[in-house]
């Protein structure tokens, strides 16, 4: 299971969460802070349930920590690992030797990274490559573009719609967008994804040019 916990961002506050996960008989087997503000953090904590019947018990113990409130609870097939999710996807990006194989790698790779539902890449408002099943059609997908495009925070990572996340290949003029249904995007991963679109467009322009 992934959960996700608001907590306040103060000295022994992490530990305690944690201390409440393990009280049930949980393992937690990573943690990633997702988001930070202004005396609050959120952490994202990678959990192995021993049952599915000691989840509700699990939320009411962490909720127990003073300041702390569970977002979500989601079950994966397997945990994330954005540092190394992230090197991974850059480096196949890089591997690529042309630009169609390119955009399929890189709308795939953002799905799983992020355990989207579905991610699309656009040009010109035409999608040049999508992956998922539940990808919106093109004429809405070219909306939701234009609409960002007008958004200097959503361009720049810091905030946009709570189950979309959408990046420009300003050099290629292409737009990736990302969809995952009822699953906050945070901070922390509005912004690897825009790292992942500097490293799709740069190598797009070396394999148009040749290089």
């Amino acid at each position: 299971m992934l959960i996700r916990v608001w907590l306040p961002d103060r000295p022994g506050a992490l530990g305690l969460v944690a201390s409440r996960i393990g009280s049930v008989g949980a393992d937690i087997v990573g943690v990633d802070v997702v988001e930070r503000g202004e005396r609050v953090a959120v952490d994202e904590f990678a959990v192995v349930v021993p049952d599915d019947g000691r989840l509700e018990l699990l939320v009411r113990e962490v909720e127990q920590v003073d300041g702390a409130s569970v977002e979500e609870v989601r079950r994966v097939g397997i945990f994330p690992d954005p540092r190394l999710d992230a090197l991974e996807s850059a480096a196949a990006l890089c591997e690529c030797e042309s630009v169609a194989d390119l955009q399929t790698v890189l709308v795939g790779h953002i799905r799983r990274e992020f355990l989207a539902d579905w991610s699309s890449l656009l040009h010109d408002g035409a999608v040049l490559a999508a992956d998922g099943d539940e990808v919106p059609d093109a004429a809405k997908l070219a909306a939701l573009a234009a609409g960002f495009a007008v958004s200097p925070l959503v361009a720049d990572g810091v905030s946009g719609p709570e189950d979309l996340a959408v990046a420009r290949l300003p050099t290629s003029d292409a737009v990736v967008l990302v969809g995952r249904d009822g699953h906050v995007f945070r901070r922390r991963e509005r912004a690897q994804l825009l790292m992942l679109a500097r490293v799709a467009d740069r190598t797009w322009s070396l394999l148009a040019a040749g290089a």
